[in-house]
């Protein structure tokens, strides 16, 4: 079985959290690990000689390199230990049981009890996390204990039993840290609204529980309690910086398949995360080439079918990004907030990832394919009836209205044709006027191609708005060229697009390759242009420097700097060495103009 390799796939990894899985050949699972920075952790094991035998055994197995993203580390410890458990990798430690990490439990019963636990009881009961610490477990537990009296004993507290008065209020109720419901003091009603307080607080909305606190503490520190009022101050800050959720674990989705797409103009990309209990146990992304611009719906559809064949997947719920048909029997959701809403998120940043890395590897190992795709995508974002396989870019520079000069690139397949590139001094336009050069260039450019009968470009980007591309379109009328090449104009300061005779503009997505590229030319013509008009005015302070001395003329100074290179050599030669190039006479002028002593 063919993999990229190491070196490439190392290139392209996300400097993300999430987990890294090693394949050997065959593509059986070696090791899972997590990393706070996955391409900083996985790198590390290519790039360094290891002392322990067995890493070094299991880094010559490895061919092939697949990752998960997730948003925190703490995700990225869960995501691990679930997956280890599900595939039990040979050189990971092995976990037998879910003793690993603590849960909240809200137990299912009249009047609730809350603790912490390491085992999750199919009876009904509401479990939140698992956490990734022990202190954090006891932070909450400790600061919803605080706030609202809740219940520690185990009793039954059945409407019967208590209406009997079959307990008595024990100590915690004197303390008041129970309001005794055991005997009837407290309301199930009421009781209950607590509950659905703290579970809010346990999902990671405090708005409810934080007014609640806060008027708590206003009316503590009225009454003069100000000790009491700065512990609730203290836990009111420890639940603001507390983020409770998790996008890997949330117990109340369970058993459920999760797929995204993420497409371009000529792949599609799927990803799957697989939910069990709450928790991703599995994650796979699949490339789809398009083969008659199918639509996404038409490609998930695939990808799905294919997907729970190849997994053996019964899952009777997913969430997918918009509907489809699938099977009469499946469940599909659509989610619009919440968890799972972040669950579907997250799959696509997963597909986006995996989209970027596979350009960045396809960028090595074959260009031709990088090429065709960008180009089909320009066609496709840009609205051209061809792919533009060369564009030519215009920009004018006239700083302070001195030596107006414009500057013409192209670019051949999405790169810098360097040879190709053109300068121009504004032969038609006095003073400072950029419609009237960016006329007269555009003119002169492609009244030469024609005469020439070389090929004219696909597209022509014009650096300016609507009043740039109006003078360059005047000129392509009078060549008789309009209609036969598109051409756009990019403004500056929100790179609007703009086309002929269209008023609104076009925005591309800032991410957008397209833009990226016609940026990088309106960039690259700027650049040039620059370049070209500093060292007209260059030359001309130098030429007035020379011109300055009476009696020199035009043909001596271009013989000076023919020979001496720059009008420094010409100031520090000796009166020898001028009157070797120029004979004494004027030599002994240039020599004094520059060695007399003001």
């Amino acid at each position: 079985m063919s993999h990229i390799p190491i070196k490439i796939q190392l290139s392209t990894i996300p400097k993300s959290p999430g987990v890294y899985q090693f394949y050997d050949e065959e593509d059986k699972i070696l090791y899972i690990g997590k990393a706070k920075d996955l391409k900083k952790r996985v790198s590390s094991y290519f790039n360094k000689k290891h002392d322990n035998g067995k890493t070094r055994v299991l880094v010559k197995k490895i061919r092939n390199i697949k990752h998960i993203v997730v948003s925190t580390e703490s995700d990225a410890l869960l995501l691990e230990n679930n997956l280890i458990k599900k595939y039990r990798p040979r050189y990971n430690v092995l976990l037998k049981d879910d003793k690993t990490y603590p849960w909240i439990c809200i137990k299912n019963e009249r009047f609730p009890r809350i603790f912490s636990t390491r085992r999750l009881i199919k009876d009904g009961s509401a479990y939140f996390g698992p956490y990734t610490s022990t202190f954090t477990v006891k932070t909450l537990l400790d600061l919803i204990k605080s706030v609202y009296p809740l219940r520690t004993c185990n009793y039954d507290l059945s409407k019967e039993k208590i209406e009997a008065g079959k307990y008595k209020v024990c100590l915690e109720y004197h303390l008041g840290n129970c309001k005794g419901p055991c005997e009837g003091y407290q309301s199930l009603e009421d009781y209950n609204q607590q509950i659905k307080d703290i579970k809010e607080i346990l999902k990671g909305n405090f708005k409810t529980s934080l007014h609640y606190f806060k008027s708590q503490m206003v009316k503590m520190a009225k009454e003069m309690r100000y000790e009491e009022a700065q512990a609730i101050k203290e836990k009111i800050e420890v639940l603001e910086n507390y983020q409770s959720k998790s996008t890997v674990v949330n117990p109340k989705i369970n058993n459920v398949d999760v797929f995204s797409i993420i497409s371009d103009e000529a792949f599609a990309y799927v990803n799957f995360l697989q939910l069990s209990h709450g928790a991703i146990i599995r994650s796979h992304t699949m490339e789809l080439k398009k083969k008659l611009n199918e639509t996404d719906a038409e490609l998930l559809l695939l990808a799905i079918i294919e997907i729970r064949q190849r997994f053996n997947l019964v899952t009777r719920e997913l969430y997918l990004p918009f509907k489809i048909e699938v099977a009469p029997e499946l469940k599909i959701t659509v989610p619009k907030l919440g968890d799972k809403k972040r669950i579907l998120e997250l799959s696509e940043r997963n597909a986006k990832y995996y989209r970027k890395e596979r350009f960045n590897q396809i960028k090595i190992i074959d260009p031709d394919r990088h090429t065709n795709r960008l180009m089909g995508q320009m066609k496709k974002d840009i609205r051209l009836s061809e792919e533009p396989r060369h564009i030519e870019c215009f920009d004018n520079s006239n700083i302070q209205g001195t030596h107006p000069v414009a500057a013409c690139v192209v670019f051949k397949n999405g790169k810098p044709s360097k040879k190709e590139y053109r300068h121009y001094n504004i032969k038609t336009v006095e003073g400072p006027d950029d419609f009237g050069s960016m006329e007269e260039v555009v003119y002169r450019r492609y009244k030469r191609l024609v005469s020439e009968g070389e090929p004219l470009p696909q597209l022509i980007v014009i650096d300016g708005g609507k009043g740039q591309l109006s003078s360059a379109l005047k000129s392509l009328d009078l060549l008789g060229l309009r209609g036969k090449i598109a051409i756009i104009g990019i403004a500056k300061r929100l790179e609007e697009i703009y086309f002929p005779e269209d008023p609104i503009p076009l925005y591309l997505d800032k991410k957008s390759e397209s833009l990226k590229i016609i940026q990088q030319l309106r960039n690259e013509a700027h650049r040039f242009g620059i370049t070209f008009h500093r060292n007209k005015r260059s030359k001309a302070a130098i030429h007035s420097e020379l011109e300055n001395i009476e009696g020199i003329g035009k043909k001596t100074i271009e013989e000076l700097l023919k020979q001496f290179k720059s009008v420094k050599r010409v100031k520090e030669a000796s009166l020898e060495k001028l009157t070797e190039n120029v004979g004494f006479s004027k030599a002994k002028k240039i020599f004094e103009a520059f060695n007399t002593k003001q």
